[in-house]
């Protein structure tokens, strides 16, 4: 082999040399930029989280306050609610909780008074209604309502039917037989 073959041979295998010099400068580039941005995500992430957090809270505290209200007006502090949020695959799930006497309600449509989850079901529309954003115009009907109360009570949820109008400036119209939740602007059909 002649000396300018050679030196042609170690010219192609310098430029490659280079050429692979330059690719491995631009990937470790590309890693520093990589790098920097999972770091950047990873921090947002954090941030979002916590934030969802706060939400969280402060959902739970709003929404857990009105149904408890409307529990404790009719049935005292013998029921509560409370919501578990609980992170599965990946997003955050909430568990709506009856409790009484501070005792979870494994099935409460079939274990305790139907008259519990009427309450706690209306207190759960009040809360949607009054947390809503953008807000929503505040009315709730309702057919029968109630029904699973027993007699005694019925006159507290009326009441508290008052109470909720005034405080939180919702409308009730309700279709009913029964004359325990007569109040304000009755039509009779």
């Amino acid at each position: 082999m002649i000396l300018s073959e050679v030196r042609e041979k170690v010219n192609k295998l310098k430029g490659r040399l280079d050429s692979v010099k330059s690719s491995i400068k631009t990937e470790k580039r590309s890693l520093r930029v990589s790098k920097k941005t999972l770091q950047n995500s990873l921090e947002a992430q954090n941030i979002t989280q916590h934030v969802a957090q706060i939400v969280q809270k402060q959902a739970h505290d709003r929404i857990e306050g009105v149904v408890s209200r409307c529990l404790e007006a009719v049935f005292g502090k013998e029921y509560g609610f409370k919501i578990l949020f609980e992170r599965k695959r990946g997003r955050t799930e909430a568990k709506l909780l009856l409790l009484k006497e501070g005792h979870e309600i494994e099935d409460a449509l079939n274990a305790d008074s139907g008259g519990v989850v009427d309450v706690a079901a209306l207190a759960l529309r009040m809360a949607c209604i009054v947390l809503a954003k953008p807000a929503l115009k505040r009315v709730i009907v309702m057919d029968e309502p109630f029904r699973n109360l027993d007699l005694p009570n019925r006159e507290k949820v009326r009441m508290l039917l008052e109470e909720l109008s005034t405080d939180f400036g919702v409308q009730f119209i309700i279709v009913t037989h029964e004359l325990a939740f007569t109040t304000g602007k009755v039509i009779r059909i």
